[in-house]
């Protein structure tokens, strides 16, 4: 039973290959960042600062580039972008490695704006491919497979990079994004449902009808996620260093890893999703509690359980709710968006950690990123409020059916007389004059609605309009 939810999702076609494709393609580009960093470091002879630089301006151009390529999909399709993307990137890892620091500088900022677009087309693909109800465990498993990519990246560029060195690595992660682009350009995953408006039909949907205060809430939420994870992780080597104890960093951040593997398949198998601030909150301040354990390593893993097992299931919720608020004509450009507030989380965390840790003391890097996080959570709470509030009435309005009874109808002003005029003309009541005295307009003959579904875009959640009111309501 608590397998269903993912048989069903991955019996749905195309499912199964997006992810595995997906994966693959997301492990040279995890690797990117730390094979940059030794390249720096042991090529180039600087410092980890201007390694830090060169980082930084690849994940400001990346953080530009992904709303920018989200949006060429929307208008162009996939696989241009697909291409322009791969050539481009291909281009930037072969060269890096051959050029001067200030040269890099300024290529890591367009490489970056270039970037392959594999983890928002991943998420946009997955909208396109499942049905609302299974959507929730098809984003965990998206989840979890980047936690694997993640876990697996890393130690393959590490590999390289200390055994037939950063240049070899920077070359290897050519080909590694040639053969991700190709394979996306081959499955050539859908952005569109069978039952959306397809790109060539060129629809367009206003910024101004999506981009408003509760999905820019959702974006907080999803950059203060990866601010806490990448503060924690800076925070975690910090701590384990001045302990003594660095040696043991590699098995708790494994440990880690898994706690957030574990949390994202059991939040795969709920029903329903929880808003993202409602996961965040906690996030934050169990992660605040790990400094309670800087003494000994293995507390510290052990502290990492409630932290760590809310991390993918944050992630999860962020994407459920922008796919589900977000129309199929936007969705690239929102996805894209939603990739960058995780970058720019991730930029932020790490040098906001090891200010703390630097400043005061290591264990206060986990409590200044958490407490970033709580900040955050209590900034964006109200808005979440206000649109729980305004879902109320049309939950409250709406009338229960008795079995042996009539069919309710909403007690609004006008109701009463409209129903006394149709009781007073049983037989001789024409189809005009019901459609006149409003009881029935807008109804079909089996008493069901037959008006438009008037929900928010992504059509799940109602926005107080009671499709049981008389037709002329205002």
């Amino acid at each position: 039973m608590l397998l269903k939810p993912y048989r069903d999702t991955l019996a749905l076609p195309g499912i199964k290959s997006l992810l595995a494709v997906a994966t693959l393609a997301r492990i040279p580009i995890a690797a990117g960042a730390v094979v940059l960093t030794l390249h720096v470091v042991t090529d180039l002879g600087r410092g980890y600062g201007a390694a830090g630089l060169i980082g930084a301006a690849f994940t400001i151009g990346g953080s530009v580039g992904a709303p920018v390529m989200g949006r060429l999909i929307d208008r162009r399709g996939l696989r241009l972008v697909l291409v322009l993307t791969t050539v481009a990137e291909v281009l930037f890892w072969s060269l890096a490695q051959a050029v001067p620091y200030w040269s890099l500088l300024v290529m890591a900022l367009i490489g970056g704006f270039l970037a392959l677009p594999a983890f928002s087309v991943a998420r946009q693909s997955i909208s396109a491919l499942t049905p609302e109800a299974q959507r929730l465990p098809a984003f965990a498993l998206d989840s979890i497979s980047t936690e694997l990519s993640f876990m697996a990246g890393p130690a393959l560029g590490v590999l390289v990079a200390t055994t037939a060195g950063p240049r070899w690595a920077m070359l290897m992660l050519a080909a590694g994004i040639l053969l991700s682009g190709v394979g996306l350009w081959l499955l050539n995953p859908p952005v569109r449902a069978a039952h959306e408006a397809p790109i060539t039909a060129g629809e367009r949907v206003p910024r101004r009808s999506w981009l408003g205060p509760r999905f820019v809430a959702v974006l907080l939420v999803t950059m203060a996620a990866t601010l806490v994870l990448s503060g924690t992780d800076v925070a975690l080597v910090a701590v384990l260093r001045d302990n003594g104890e660095l040696g043991w960093s590699g098995l708790v951040m494994s440990m880690w890893a898994f706690y957030s593997l574990l949390g994202g398949f059991v939040y795969g198998t709920i029903h329903r999703s929880f808003p993202p601030v409602l996961i965040l909150a906690p996030l934050a301040v169990a992660t605040m509690l790990v400094s309670l354990g800087g003494a000994h390593w293995w507390l510290i893993a052990v502290l990492l359980i409630p932290a760590g097992a809310l991390c993918a299931p944050l992630i999860t919720s962020t994407a459920d709710a922008i796919s589900r608020m977000i129309p199929a004509a936007a969705r690239g450009e929102a996805m894209g968006l939603h990739n960058s507030a995780l970058t720019v989380g991730v930029a932020l965390g790490g040098p906001l950690a090891g200010v703390a840790a630097d400043t005061l003391s290591p264990p206060w890097g986990f409590v200044t990123v958490g407490g970033a996080g709580v900040l955050i959570a209590l900034l964006v709470l109200p808005t979440e409020l206000r649109r729980r509030r305004a879902a109320l009435p049309a939950v409250s309005e709406t009338p229960v059916a008795v079995p042996g009874l009539p069919e309710p109808t909403a007690a609004v002003p006008g109701a009463a007389v409209a129903a006394s005029t149709t009781s007073a003309h049983p037989t001789n009541e024409t189809d005009a004059d019901r459609a006149t005295s409003g009881t029935n307009a807008g109804r079909g003959t089996n008493g069901t609605s037959t008006m438009p579904d008037q929900r928010a875009p992504g059509g799940t959640e109602p926005v107080g309009y009671d499709d049981t009111l008389p037709a002329g309501r205002p």
